[in-house]
């Protein structure tokens, strides 16, 4: 199947990616929602079962050490992120947990994360999860969550090729699947966010930011900008004269504003990218992109209908 035909699925019917390579902590124990709702950015607590949030992970200066999903069981709480992520986080826990009833376990070898993307994703399912991102429930093949392009499917993984072969859905290749996810406008970690962004300048308040919750680590910084500054970057979209790379710096006129993070060819948009850009790029400006004269608009997130 080609990328082009991949991609179609994806938009008019349903694709599989498979994301088991991302990283995976349960955690359990009376005290446990209680100490992660001090870790993390989003409001762990108010997480009843069934629902999930979308939380960062942050240094004390309110820096991103990484993003996460999370998930609220009976007695669990599901995270998954990127794998370079994991070891932090699971040092974390294990460090600033001790003297509480806070038990983890790192189960990413154990459990597999099929993401059906696509508008008939659910229609391949036999319970359907609350409609609303991150919500989830129990299903045949496993626990069955909304995403904001379908449902990831989380199972055991000695049993994930026989749930896609009940699933019945065509696998697609990554680059497809990662098309449609710059398309959303979504960052990544360790390609559109890293060590030195903050979650407002890449629009991850709203998702990621409770402001009502108790104090966590870097909620000074966080809150500080949201309510007195103004970011120096923001994430921005680009539509590109022709493809760019990870990495290719991002101008106006002799300034530097910035860098491409995750970049496509998109069969619907053309070449685009996404970009961490300083905020004297305002929308509708034309920027350069790269040595070789390729030119640029900037634009709203995200760059068309889900």
């Amino acid at each position: 199947m080609t990328v082009t035909s991949d991609y179609e699925l994806l938009r008019e019917r349903a694709g599989l990616a498979d994301r088991s390579a991302r990283g995976k902590l349960l955690l359990t124990g009376a005290e446990a929602a209680d100490f992660l709702q001090g870790q993390v950015s989003n409001d762990v607590e108010a997480l009843t079962p069934g629902q999930g949030c979308y939380a960062t992970f942050l240094t004390p200066k309110g820096k991103m050490r990484g993003d996460m999903r999370i998930l609220g069981g009976e007695d669990w709480l599901w995270i998954d992120t990127e794998p370079a992520t994991l070891a932090a986080l699971a040092r974390t826990v294990k460090m600033y947990s001790i003297g509480r009833e806070v038990s983890h376990r790192d189960v990413t070898p154990e459990r597999a994360i099929l993401s059906l993307i696509g508008p008939a994703a659910r229609a391949a399912l036999e319970t359907e999860p609350p409609p609303v991102e991150h919500g989830h429930v129990e299903g045949e093949h496993g626990l069955y969550v909304a995403t904001d392009l379908g449902v990831d499917v989380i199972c055991a993984a000695e049993d994930a090729g026989e749930v896609r072969a009940a699933l019945g859905i065509d696998e697609v290749s990554e680059q497809s699947a990662e098309c449609r996810r710059i398309e959303s406008g979504r960052p990544r970690h360790g390609l559109d966010t890293d060590a030195d962004t903050i979650p407002q300048e890449a629009g991850l308040n709203e998702r990621a930011v409770s402001f009502t919750k108790g104090c966590y680590v870097g909620q000074e910084t966080v809150a500080r900008l949201h309510y007195r500054g103004k970011p120096n970057r923001h994430l921005r979209g680009l539509r590109l004269s022709e493809p760019a790379a990870h990495g290719d710096p991002v101008l106006l006129g002799e300034r530097t504003l910035g860098n491409i993070g995750s970049a496509c060819v998109s069969p619907q948009y053309g070449p685009i990218a996404l970009a961490l850009v300083r905020r004297e790029a305002s929308l509708g400006d034309t920027v350069a992109v790269g040595a070789g004269g390729a030119l640029a608009e900037v634009v709203e997130l995200p760059f068309g209908p889900s």
